[in-house]
């Protein structure tokens, strides 16, 4: 589902960082830079609104207007929390695969870690932390 709330940003005293709050939801979050702020906003707006979801908690109506003071200012932000849990889905998920069997047997002769080892080339390959 797709939520659109209103935020609450906060400039920091040294100007390098913002505070976010959104009235409407138990969020709070900050970020180095507008963009980083904007990304932990959308982050930790999705968390919370994901998990009523699944707790069947009621969720708030997005205020229409918010009060604030300069240099505060809002921006709406979206979230999408059926893309959050796809990529905070860590079940471990099945895949079969072939390699020739002397590979196996010499990897298996290491004690290598096949799924683990699929995990970090695959992270590598995708350049995932």
């Amino acid at each position: 589902m797709v939520y659109v709330y209103p935020a609450i940003f906060q400039p920091s005293n040294e100007g390098d960082g913002y505070a976010v709050e959104m009235p409407d939801l138990p969020v709070y979050t900050c970020g180095d830079s507008l963009a980083e702020a904007m990304d932990m906003a959308e982050d930790a707006m999705a968390m919370w609104l994901a998990h009523s979801e699944d707790e069947g908690h009621p969720i708030p109506e997005p205020s229409a207007t918010l009060p604030h003071e300069a240099p505060q200012f809002i921006n709406l932000v979206k979230a999408d929390t059926d893309e959050w849990r796809r990529k905070n889905d860590n079940r471990a998920v099945r895949k079969n695969l072939t390699i020739p069997a002397w590979l196996n047997h010499q990897a298996e002769a290491a004690h290598v870690n096949f799924s683990s080892l699929l995990q970090d080339a695959l992270k590598s390959h995708l350049q995932i932390n």
